[in-house]
């Protein structure tokens, strides 16, 4: 079976599912969508049909899938749209602005009878999945204590690399919030999937950069099952440039220790070179080479991507499951009541 799937939403992280969609086998992208006319353009020069409406899209072509990759604010129009014509979807993360609007989504494609997987590639590092076999092989041991980080550019990006800033990025109301619901739903989901589920025992939200939305700040997490503790910092507020990345969740347990650090290429220019002459190498041996790899962790987009089609036409579970992406919103949820609170 080949799936025909339309891109609804054409910007950076659109266009990047839409290779790595064209990339998979078994897939046709038959068309996208966007209202910028430069995104459009990028789409048409790998022969993608383009519409600057998304609902146009859906309606026009004969589709079975659709991946949505919108701003927070149009998710859940989109996710309704979708799911009242019967497709699959794959969906960017976070699932939504906030709790009361994923529970809303999460109950129209069920009530909808069609299926839906969260794009959280940050579980597909190649590191990430080291330190869950690490753990799951008894290693570690239970764990006891976590720590995990993540400090990017956000909104602001460097100066060597400018990048117009959205106007609902900076937005409450528009984007649900800032660095924890961004940067924060990784961690967070990746923690709830090495260790089981969580409650929030502490908040605390900053405004460095005196944003609408928070650009640090840290929160603690406690296990519902266990004495595990998980401790989640991220930040907007670092001009970092490719190949750095600051990113690592630290696993303490009661056998040993393990951290995603002690998994990343000693080089990132070097692991890019050679990923590079090996995918050359498996074209020339007519394989399959393994797609971005050469980035590290980019190619986790592609790996979730592949996982989500590989469910559909096989009829599995999805490896995402909704009920546990309704656990990361409703954490991030009582993150910024508690915060607020204090």
């Amino acid at each position: 079976m080949v799936f025909k799937v339309g891109i609804v939403g054409l910007g950076h992280m659109g266009q990047l599912h839409m290779q790595n969609a064209m990339r998979v086998d078994g897939v046709e992208v038959v068309a996208g969508a966007d209202k910028s006319e430069k995104s459009r353009k990028y789409a048409e020069r790998f022969h993608v049909k383009t519409y600057d409406d998304y609902c146009k899209l859906i309606d026009s072509e004969d589709l079975d899938a659709v991946i949505i990759s919108l701003p927070n604010f149009l998710k859940k129009e989109g996710v309704f749209y979708a799911a009242e014509k019967g497709l699959d979807i794959f969906l960017d993360k976070p699932i939504s602005r906030n709790l009361a609007e994923a529970e809303e989504i999460v109950r129209k494609v069920q009530k909808e009878n069609v299926r839906m997987m969260l794009g959280v590639n940050y579980r597909y590092f190649p590191c990430m999945q080291k330190l869950k076999s690490k753990l799951d092989s008894g290693e570690i041991g239970d764990p006891v204590i976590a720590t995990s980080e993540l400090v990017m550019n956000g909104p602001i990006s460097h100066a060597l690399v400018p990048v117009p800033i959205p106007e609902w990025w900076l937005s409450k109301d528009l984007a649900g919030g800032g660095a924890l619901l961004d940067l924060g739903y990784h961690l967070i989901d990746g923690l709830c999937w090495l260790m089981g589920d969580f409650e929030v025992s502490y908040s605390n939200l900053e405004h460095k950069m005196n944003l609408p939305v928070e650009d640090a700040g840290t929160i603690v997490l406690k296990s519902k099952s266990s004495n595990a503790t998980a401790v989640v910092n991220v930040g907007w507020f670092s001009k970092s440039i490719f190949p750095d990345f600051n990113f690592r969740i630290n696993m303490h347990g009661t056998v040993g220790f393990d951290s995603t650090d002690s998994y990343l290429p000693a080089d990132a220019r070097v692991n890019a070179f050679k990923e590079g002459v090996l995918n050359v190498a498996r074209r020339v041996a007519r394989k399959k080479p393994n797609y971005l790899s050469y980035t590290y962790f980019y190619s986790s987009f592609y790996t979730i991507m592949d996982m989500f089609f590989d469910a559909l036409r096989t009829g599995e579970e999805f490896p995402v499951s909704l009920e546990k992406q309704l656990d990361v919103i409703r954490i991030i949820d009582s993150a910024y009541r508690k915060n607020e609170a204090k």
